[in-house]
């Protein structure tokens, strides 16, 4: 399994420090740490997608406050990790792949 970073605030300015030049696999959590959500961007995207979730009405997580990224070597790989955490955790807003 890949190693996530740090637990950090979702805010605008924190997305925007992330590393962008490898995909990802993304957790958006609640306060109390539960994972509401858990996403794929390839190379370059990571900052716009969790932008995304932030601005975009139909995109948002509520309750959304924190952030974990974990940096893949590639898009194929980063599906496939986010599939096993959808099966373990069940996040809530993940509809597909439950």
């Amino acid at each position: 399994m890949v190693k996530f970073g740090r637990n950090q605030q979702f805010t605008k300015v924190n997305i925007k420090k992330l590393p962008n030049d490898k995909a990802a696999v993304y957790k958006i959590n609640n306060k109390a740490g539960d994972n509401l959500y858990t996403g794929i961007a390839g190379r370059g995207r990571i900052i716009g997608r969790l932008l995304e979730h932030k601005d975009i009405k139909k995109e948002v997580i509520p309750g959304g406050t924190r952030i974990q990224i974990a940096q893949v070597k590639t898009k194929e790989i980063a599906e496939k990790v986010e599939k096993l955490i959808i099966k373990r955790e069940q996040p809530k807003f993940n509809e597909q792949n439950k």
